[in-house]
């Protein structure tokens, strides 16, 4: 699809040497042929106004229409009444240069891909007035490059509604603003190394293929430690070399139980024992149905523990915010590394989450789609009672995934790759062990993106696969 400028002409780089004794003419119009041969100006697209070229290349604007005119003529340039000159149809690229369009993937009756929240349910008018009210109230200074750590009134708005909803004990100063998880982690990783982290420990099952990338990029050993029914196994982890741990501990990934008490408060001794830190992942909290609420580990060891949270699950992982509540004698290591990165998450984005925080459409939002996400449940509860009885469904107290425990005669493997030749998006648990294994076959369901009636109708179809 060619290119729509504005109103006013589109610029395009040409040169003309008017020390090489060709007649200027002929520079211009072999320059323009060139651009166009190559694919620099694609058909239909407009070029820049005679009147404009003239001027940005010091030529007469006669010569320059000359040089259209004799494009024209060869078929390169097409001039109709009331419009701009555009490349015309048939000035094709060459062969050299050939446009591979990409073959979309096949269409599924469902897909229970994890991780990924309800897109539709993002709400586009709440970021639009929240963007507008940034854009509109920001002072000048705002748009300079600005704290690395972030944007002042977003981390005082995200240490307020940390303190209110997830019991951390936020304060400003401790807080940096990042673009995701994936930056937060790697962040973390790197300031630990720095203080002599060696080694960090992950939950397995769990995260494994990005606490590992990101453990390789610090230059840190990545070690798995074992996850049962009451969350990671502090003893097994206190067996490792690990002075750092990486845990979900409010609704484990991909498990999705929640970290017990006496573990919480076992883990926390094990990182002072240790000279340790916690990073805890916040990726789906705001998110429970029929539990009571579990406070941050921040606020029981804020010295201890980096916690990072994202509005990647709550909104949209498009965004690329997140925040990390940092041990205040790390914070300024971990900003003089947002610094060198990429000099700070963009300003208008992180004002206008600050707008949607306070203004209580972001708890409305959360509202809503919590509402979303229990009906969704309740039609994959349903839809498994009916099509396969049998099959056991855990980590369903929160988060919008669950695990279905296969009976011991399904192969894990041979489920998914059936499913899919049915047009149903199936994911083992397998792909989250550091050793992975098939059996006991599990299956992580995601439902976040998927309407309830493609939950029905997913089931349906691979009922007897579960079987």
């Amino acid at each position: 699809m060619p290119l729509e400028w504005s109103s006013s002409s589109p610029e395009l780089l040409l040169v003309i040497d008017r020390t090489c004794g060709r007649p200027l003419r002929a520079q211009l119009e072999r320059a323009l042929r060139d651009a166009i041969r190559t694919g620099r100006i694609q058909v239909g697209e407009r070029v820049p106004s005679s009147r404009e070229l003239a001027r940005t290349l010091g030529l007469s604007r006669g010569l320059v229409q000359e040089c259209f005119a004799q494009l024209q003529a060869e078929g390169y340039l097409v001039t109709r009444p009331g419009s701009a000159t555009r490349v015309a149809a048939g000035a094709n690229a060459p062969a050299s240069l050939p446009h591979h369009a990409s073959t979309p993937p096949p269409r599924l009756v469902a897909d229970f891909r994890w991780g990924v929240p309800d897109l539709a349910s993002f709400p586009v008018q709440d970021w639009l007035w929240a963007t507008r009210e940034a854009a509109r109230t920001m002072p000048t200074a705002s748009l300079d490059y600005g704290d690395p750590r972030g944007c002042a009134v977003l981390r005082d708005v995200l240490a307020g509604y940390l303190r209110r909803v997830r019991s951390a004990a936020a304060v400003q100063d401790d807080i940096v603003v990042c673009n995701g998880y994936a930056q937060g982690l790697s962040l973390a990783l790197r300031v630990l190394a720095e203080t002599g982290v060696r080694d960090v420990a992950f939950e397995d099952p769990g995260p494994l293929a990005g606490v590992r990338a990101a453990a390789a990029a610090a230059g840190l050993t990545a070690l798995p430690v074992p996850v049962d029914e009451q969350g990671i196994d502090v003893r097994a982890l206190a067996r490792t070399r690990a002075r750092a741990v990486v845990v979900t501990p409010a609704h484990q990934w991909p498990t999705g139980v929640a970290l017990a008490p006496q573990r919480r408060l076992a883990l926390i001794d094990w990182a002072a024992q240790r000279d340790g830190y916690i990073i805890e992942d916040e990726y789906d909290a705001e998110f429970r149905y029929d539990r009571e609420p579990i406070g941050s580990l921040h606020g029981l060891a804020p010295d201890r523990v980096i916690s990072i949270g994202t509005v990647s699950k709550s909104l949209a992982p498009a965004l690329r915010i997140g925040w990390m509540l940092c041990p205040p004698e790390l914070v300024g290591s971990v900003a003089t590394h947002k610094h060198v990165s990429d000099r700070g998450t963009p300003t208008l984005d992180q004002l206008a989450l600050a707008h949607l925080i306070e203004s209580g459409r972001f708890d409305r939002h959360l509202r809503r789609v919590r509402s979303t996400y229990a009906h969704r449940r309740t039609a994959l509860l349903a839809a498994l009672g009916t099509h396969a009885s049998q099959v056991k469904v855990t980590g369903l107290a929160a988060g919008f995934h669950a695990v279905a425990h296969l009976p011991d005669s399904v192969d894990e493997q041979h489920v998914i790759t059936a499913a899919r030749k049915r047009a149903v998006g199936l994911y083992g648990m397998s792909a989250c062990q550091a050793r992975p294994r098939t059996t006991p076959a599990r299956l992580v369901l995601g439902f976040g993106n998927v309407s309830a009636q493609a939950i029905i109708s997913g089931i349906s179809e691979i009922a007897d696969l579960l079987q």
